[in-house]
């Protein structure tokens, strides 16, 4: 699999998101993947931002990190994405880069993309699955396959049990009420397999 290059693209405003998307690095090199951790940029004003200690204190902990780019989108064999929920949606900041794609679309380069995506929200039924569907109706216009983890492995009943991708609750102190790194491993690899019999299949 040392030949697949995978994006996970992702916002977080306090640190949740980012970390899965550390996770998914973690699984995909792991699988011998080629990886980016990227952001979207932030969109919210900076009084928005310093009026929350949390989303400051994790605005300035990434600094680091690459904001994604679009030739970021052409480089990847596979994407996954890792966003929180807003109103059962997905954020502003994931919305306005995937309406930069255009172009892209247009010229058929989004097409077989191997996509996956994960979320999370402040309760058990904060809207995480509506958020994953959310975000794949775009995946559709773009002709990516969706790499949905489904209940392929026996790790998904133990984890919350999302098919449509990881979720996860997190209380007011941003702690995460359960333990789902296992279904984003599980996840992640399912996203690399079906990505490599794609790029095997196009060969």
């Amino acid at each position: 699999m040392s030949n697949l290059n995978l994006a996970i693209i992702y916002y977080s405003s306090t640190g949740t998101n980012y970390t899965l998307a550390k996770w998914a690095e973690e699984a995909a090199q792991e699988n011998g993947a080629n990886v980016k951790v990227l952001k979207v940029p932030e969109l919210a004003p900076q009084q928005a931002i310093d009026s929350n200690p949390a989303w400051k204190a994790h605005v300035e902990a990434t600094t680091d990190v690459p904001e994604v780019s679009l030739e970021d989108l052409e480089w990847a064999d596979a994407i996954i994405f890792s966003v929180p929920t807003r109103f059962g949606n997905m954020p502003a900041q994931m919305k306005q880069f995937l309406d930069t794609t255009g172009g892209l679309w247009f010229q058929g380069k989004l097409i077989n993309k191997v996509v996956s995506a994960m979320s999370s929200a402040q309760n058990a039924h904060g809207g995480q699955e509506a958020t994953i569907l959310s975000l794949y109706t775009s995946m559709f216009h773009w002709g990516a396959i969706v790499a949905a983890p489904g209940y392929t492995d026996p790790v998904l009943f133990t984890t919350g049990g999302n098919p449509y991708g990881a979720s996860v609750t997190v209380d007011q102190d941003g702690n995460m009420q359960e333990d789902v790194q296992p279904a984003v491993q599980h996840q992640v690899k399912r996203t690399l397999d079906i990505a490599r019999l794609v790029k095997q299949g196009n060969q």
